[in-house]
């Protein structure tokens, strides 16, 4: 149940907890046991010191050899994780018809107190960065041999999806460049126009491309110049303001409405490529109200493509043409890869494409939250019908004992 980042860099999980979010409990779904990770019960876990080149925190130590330190602060509000740095392998499995098993040792983080919303809801079992700084599990992958220095994920309609380590994606995907800050390199891309139901808007911004928030945010004027643009256009009544929902523009819904009078929306990157995005709403609803939302939210500061506008598409992040590329996509399908999950039946995650850290008992399912570094808002009373604020990826957590 690690939740997937775009956008940070280190892989941690729970571990030797002295503030951790609860493992038991009804707040997390009942279909799966969520397991710490317990170093001492690994033969191939060991503590990184303080000489590694991947020890950041060389400061907060005394001695060459003392365990480093890590500490890492995220976006949302007095949210962190603080810990030690440790190895231990980390199994794959091909993608072809041999399924052969992989073993790296990577270097994570050992997470020892959380913070903020990591005791709350939000990745209960860990966050897997996959940024592109040097400490991210595909740095560590490529830079040893692994892999080539990209992975694409699939997000899937129905909540299930994939991530592929190595995979460049294919010869007819769409793809814009990175934007990149060499002080700190992210998934940034760059937005020429936005077109909304009949109107295009032309805009010139950057926004991260960022797994792990659920919902997308635009800051001024973008986020009213697309929303007013969405409103003109919706044909449904505007549903009373509720505090209890983080969005905006919501319209009430009635059971018989039709989907194809919802504004469509698309984004021009640079380079001219189209990103269709095939779920700009939400729909949420309590015993007494259907209602929809334009799942895109006011920022104050960050623009930020979310885990919504990826829905059924494997989008790539091409680390060494520095692209990111996209294809409509069906995460079963088995022209693309030779390996296909099989699809699921109740609660039963198909086979793993990666697999990770963690314990001997695999989950059933590997539902991950929509918080994240960057946080999303979340209400009490409503549930979502279409928009993936959960979302189970295949990773299998276990370890080499």
């Amino acid at each position: 149940m690690v939740a997937l980042d775009t956008g940070s860099d280190l892989f941690w999980v729970p571990c030797d907890c002295s503030r951790c979010a609860p493992t038991e409990g009804t707040v997390y779904a009942s279909d799966f046991e969520l397991n710490i990770y317990n170093p001492k019960g690994s033969s191939t876990s060991r503590n990184v010191t303080c000489n590694n080149s991947l020890c950041a925190r060389r400061s907060r130590c005394i001695g060459t050899f003392d365990n480093c330190p890590y500490m890492v602060s995220y976006v949302s509000a007095e949210t962190s994780t603080s810990g030690i740095l440790v190895e231990d392998v980390l199994h794959l499995t091909t993608e072809d018809s041999y399924q052969e098993l992989v073993e790296a040792n990577i270097t994570f983080g050992c997470g020892q107190v959380q913070s903020g919303s990591f005791l709350d809801v939000a990745a209960p079992n860990g966050l897997f960065g996959l940024g592109m700084e040097k400490i991210s599990v595909p740095s560590i992958l490529s830079s040893e041999g692994f892999t080539a220095n990209s992975f694409s994920m699939c997000f899937g309609h129905d909540g299930i999806g994939r991530i592929s380590f190595g995979d460049k994606g294919s010869p007819d995907q769409e793809e814009t460049p990175f934007n990149l800050n060499p002080s700190h390199p992210n998934y940034n891309i760059s937005v020429t126009q936005i077109r909304v139901g009949t109107t295009l808007i032309d805009v010139d911004f950057t926004a991260l491309f960022d797994s792990g928030t659920s919902f997308t945010y635009l800051v001024e004027p973008t986020y009213a110049r697309l929303a007013e643009s969405f409103h003109s256009q919706a044909h449904d009544k505007r549903h009373r303001p509720d505090s209890r929902i983080p969005f905006e523009y919501c319209y009430d819904m009635s059971p018989s409405a039709n989907a194809s009078l919802i504004p469509s929306m698309s984004l021009t990157m640079k380079g001219g490529s189209q990103f269709a995005i095939h779920e700009p709403i939400i729909v949420i609803s309590s015993q007494t109200e259907l209602v929809y939302c334009l799942a895109v939210v006011k920022s104050r500061e960050l623009n930020i493509i979310g885990q919504n506008l990826m829905t059924g598409y494997r989008v790539v992040f091409d680390r060494e043409k520095f692209v990111l590329g996209w294809k409509k996509f069906d995460c079963y399908d088995k022209e693309d890869h030779n390996i296909s999950p099989t699809k699921p039946h109740g609660t039963t995650v198909p086979p793993a494409v990666a697999v990770g850290l963690g314990n001997t008992s695999t989950p059933e399912s590997t539902k991950e939250t929509g918080n994240s570094s960057h946080g999303s808002a979340a209400w009490p009373l409503f549930c979502s019908h279409t928009s993936l604020i959960y979302f189970r990826f295949l990773i299998i957590l276990f370890l080499l004992l």
